[in-house]
């Protein structure tokens, strides 16, 4: 009788793991989506562009997390840059288009292989001093947050059942909070907006190459600061939650693979990927099982899952194109708010550095552009030499 118990606690113990790598794929990609749509088009990307660059970034997260997972027994999961994408909304369309742009996610992605081939690189990204990197992406959150308010007045009709629902989930089932905007939000569109003709269709996304436009000078102005902001506040993290929970990831060869993921969704439109640091937790953490070397299995699933999203990429895309710019920027917000709350924290933590980080965030919340470079890059130069001049002083 003893020998039949572990047969039968079995399938409970595949069961976690497989729910929690689908929950992971089901919130990341509907807390997110409208994000990294809006992102897009915040550089001149077409809708086309978008929805391709959405479709890409989709396959080659789901595809490169299943890779990994399998060859690490790693619970190694994925996402598309969001505060990346946050960034994009506000650096505006360059001079020369999304061509720029795609530039731009190729230099970024480079970086990321540098950083996993050249240990000096992955360093110095760590040594940045945490209140300035908290401050640069808290003011590049900012107007994004803003947003909902900004729809409440706007299209109170459309944003206050957006908000309530959020709010509702807040206080009834905090996890699900934002994917229940979300789906009201759908809701709300579906009713009050003219959808194109055969938006709903099940029709498969058509990636679309883009030629780069090799004007370094804007690229450089959005790269650096895409490639800080995704080591800062996604590759740093996931791998903190790696190792919180027991695991030694090989942090040369997801470098090196996500990077030359991202270098190849940029020819198709996407502008970067990395590690999961929210999502992270539910395929690594006690919700994928008790099992530490089973919860590779969530990992693998929510790449699994990703892959069978990818095909609702273009209806995704058609549906946001059809709404109201600023109601979609409202979902974006709520979804961010909780990334604003904590760069705000990392910024102003240390009072010796507070003043630094305030320079930072209101030069980069200023949307400052100066040689066609974004304000995210000037403030973290801003913060960097006011923070460099106190420390000659104070020696």
């Amino acid at each position: 009788m003893s020998d039949s118990v572990p047969d039968a606690a079995a399938p409970p113990g595949l069961i976690q793991p497989l729910t929690a790598g689908i929950l992971a794929a089901v919130v990341g990609f509907s807390s997110s989506f409208a994000i990294v749509l809006q992102g897009l088009r915040g550089v001149g990307a077409t809708a086309d562009q978008a929805a391709s660059g959405l479709f890409v970034l989709c396959l080659l997260q789901g595809a490169l997390a299943v890779w990994l997972g399998l060859r690490l027994r790693q619970p190694v999961s994925l996402a598309w840059s969001t505060p990346g994408a946050a960034l994009l909304i506000g650096a505006g369309i360059p001079q020369g288009g999304f061509g720029v742009a795609v530039t731009a996610f190729l230099i970024a992605g480079a970086l990321v292989v540098l950083a996993g081939l050249w240990r000096p690189l992955a360093r110095a990204v760590a040594a940045i001093p945490l209140p300035l990197a908290g401050a640069m992406l808290a003011g590049v959150l900012l107007d994004l947050c803003l947003a909902p308010v900004r729809a409440v007045e706007q299209v109170p009709a459309l944003a206050l059942p957006v908000v309530a629902a959020w709010l509702a989930g807040w206080c009834l089932a905090r996890r699900y909070a934002v994917l229940i905007a979300v789906v009201v939000a759908l809701a709300v569109i579906a009713l009050a907006a003219d959808l194109p003709p055969g938006a709903a269709a099940p029709v498969l996304p058509v990636p679309v190459a883009v030629r780069p436009v090799p004007d370094l000078l804007p690229a450089l102005g959005i790269a650096l600061p895409l490639f800080v902001v995704t080591m800062a506040s996604q590759n740093v993290p996931g791998l903190a939650v790696l190792r919180s929970n027991g695991y030694v990831p090989r942090t040369g060869l997801v470098f090196v693979s996500t990077g030359l993921a991202s270098m190849g969704a940029a020819i198709f439109g996407g502008h970067g990927l990395n590690l999961a640091a929210i999502t992270a937790a539910l395929c690594a953490g006690p919700e994928a099982g008790e099992d530490r070397a089973r919860r590779y299995i969530s990992s693998v699933t929510c790449g699994a899952a990703y892959l069978v999203i990818a095909l609702g990429a273009g209806v995704a895309a058609g549906v946001v194109a059809a709404a109201p710019p600023v109601l979609i920027e409202a979902v974006a917000g709520l979804a961010l708010l909780g990334s604003l709350g904590g760069a705000l924290v990392t910024a102003l933590a240390a009072e010796e550095h507070r003043t630094a980080a305030v320079v930072t965030f209101v030069t980069t919340a200023s949307g400052l552009s100066i040689f066609g470079i974004g304000a995210a890059f000037w403030g973290m130069l801003a913060g960097g030499l006011l923070m460099a001049a106190e420390r000659v002083s104070a020696s």
